[in-house]
């Protein structure tokens, strides 16, 4: 009986050995895949990631919008998702794009129609790493009248130095809205000129920044202070409105503790991340 206990323990851990090893190598194949675009660490691809899910998560996105990073090694060439709903962006949709927006490396998978809102940007502010582009729906209303996106509390201070409206029908007529080409591309990046976000006419807004985090963080902030802007309005009388000195010292603080609210973020959106 002893013999039979014996060599079925010996049985149970070889069984369990063989699990954890077809587990380990699972992982490590996992990794190997979301680390496929050379000298883009795994960090990065999750920064995108994450960025894409709680803009998604807060409503500032929906099936629409895109977030990307400028490559860390390759400075004219970008990674961006697939063509792919943000809330289901995985590392493995990220794609590596140069500045022209031609993929490295499509093998069939379908890319964005707007992917030159961030080449063009991207070639126009090399002090820019990260591009959002998203339809919000509290700054819409600002990109289709007369009243300017202005910063209204700390959080959006960055809006203080003001938020330029670009119109795609002035330069191009009437076309379909989309920044479907390197022309359009080019005249929304000189519209943006050295701002963090410029808005564009009956779409939506693009934000910008040097990092993933910061450039996720005035996305969200700005339809924020847009939806908060629309409130005080409602309540009669000018809004007493962040002055450009204000703006410039509150955002300094808004860049030394952005890992305070990146990390709620990221945990809010823990368990899509495991999928």
């Amino acid at each position: 009986m002893a013999c039979a206990r014996t060599g079925w323990s010996a049985f149970l851990h070889a069984g369990l050995g063989l699990c954890v090893l077809v587990v380990a190598l699972a992982g490590t194949s996992a990794q190997a895949q979301t680390n496929s675009i050379p000298g883009a660490d795994a960090a990065l691809l999750d920064d995108i990631v994450t960025g894409s899910r709680v803009l998604a998560d807060f409503g500032v996105l929906d099936g629409f919008g895109h977030v990307s990073a400028r490559h860390p090694t390759k400075t004219n060439h970008f990674l961006m998702s697939r063509s792919l709903s943000p809330a289901l962006v995985t590392a493995d949709d990220i794609m590596e794009f140069d500045l022209d927006g031609n993929a490295v490396d499509a093998r069939g998978r379908t890319l964005f129609l707007e992917r030159f809102i961030h080449s063009e940007i991207y070639r126009a502010r090399p002090d820019v790493m990260s591009v959002v582009h998203t339809h919000s729906p509290g700054v819409i209303p600002y990109t289709i009248s007369q009243v300017p996106l202005r910063a209204v509390f700390h959080n959006a201070a960055f809006l203080a130095a003001s938020a330029p409206l670009w119109d795609i029908r002035k330069d191009f007529g009437e076309t379909d809205m989309l920044v479907r080409n390197a022309a359009i591309g080019k005249d929304l990046a000189l519209t943006l000129a050295d701002k963090p976000v410029v808005l564009m006419r009956g779409h939506g807004d693009v934000t910008v920044g040097p990092s993933v985090k910061l450039a996720v963080f005035r996305a969200y902030y700005t339809d924020v202070n847009a939806r908060l802007q629309s409130q005080a309005i409602a309540l009669g009388g000018e809004p007493n409105y962040l002055t450009p000195g204000e703006g410039a010292k509150a955002d300094t603080v808004n860049l030394a503790i952005i890992d305070r609210i990146w990390n709620l973020w990221k945990m809010r959106v823990a368990t899509t991340l495991a999928k």
